[in-house]
């Protein structure tokens, strides 16, 4: 299928790729868990090529543990063109947007945590992100994955969702129906208004935009895995080899 790339999709990107991956020992004793591959490619250049074929032409993309190792990886790449952003201390997702930002420009960026893994549905995901973001309304929109239908995941939740996209966040003991599947359009300047000098989470940006009234989400169409744990990543690649290598194609 052929579609249109919005004229307001998002030219830039924010890859996050710092984090530490505790929870994949001992696959990540020696490497970062965005090199890890699924399906023999690593699960940062499939979130790579995605933004590429969804007309990024830069992505910025941070790293902290066995960061050499990414840069290295990451260096005769052209599409997306890369600017790394190194961090010496984990600045957790909110710090380390914000140190980016000098590499990011003023307008709204996609952002991808790079230890995800996602299969599109009929339209590509990063361009249906892009056909419903509205700046006029909107600070962020999540790209959200129904918990009923999360392959590895076993969580809570995190966002109710109204009729028109409206996102609330689960309370501290209930259950939400959608889970934040770690892409989104945001802009930019929400992460240096008034918000910490080192480590912060993303998350105070999104509480922020929620009681603006301008948090929204977009259901996924596709299939999305959730793979914190080596056995979490063999179960995604036993079910993907029985059918989904075509699909990753698209």
């Amino acid at each position: 299928m052929t579609v249109t790339i919005p004229d307001t999709a998002p030219q830039m990107a924010m890859v996050l790729a710092a984090g530490q991956g505790l929870r994949m020992r001992p696959l990540t004793n020696h490497m970062p868990k965005p090199l890890i591959p699924v399906l023999g490619k690593p699960m940062l250049d499939h979130a790579l090529d995605r933004l590429a074929a969804a007309g990024v032409g830069r992505a910025v993309v941070n790293s902290h543990y066995l960061g050499a190792m990414i840069g290295d990886h990451l260096k005769d790449r052209t599409a997306p063109a890369i600017t790394l952003s190194p961090e010496d201390t984990l600045l957790e997702t909110g710090g380390g947007v914000k140190k980016a930002l000098p590499h990011l420009g003023s307008a709204p960026v996609y952002t991808v945590n790079a230890d995800i893994f996602w299969l599109d549905g009929p339209v590509p995901a990063l361009r249906r992100l892009a056909a419903h973001w509205n700046p006029a309304e909107m600070d962020a929109l999540l790209l959200l994955m129904a918990t009923t239908k999360s392959v590895g995941y076993d969580g809570l939740g995190d966002y109710h969702m109204d009729p028109l996209g409206g996102l609330t966040r689960r309370g501290e003991r209930e259950l939400a129906p959608f889970v934040y599947a770690g892409v989104q359009i945001v802009k930019p300047e929400l992460f240096a208004a008034d918000t910490p000098d080192g480590a912060f989470s993303t998350n105070l940006i999104w509480d922020r935009a929620q009681a603006a009234g301008r948090l929204f989400g977009l259901a996924h169409d596709g299939l999305w895995f959730h793979i914190g744990t080596p056995a979490g990543l063999k179960e995604a690649e036993d079910l993907l080899s029985i059918g989904g290598t075509r699909a990753v194609a698209h």
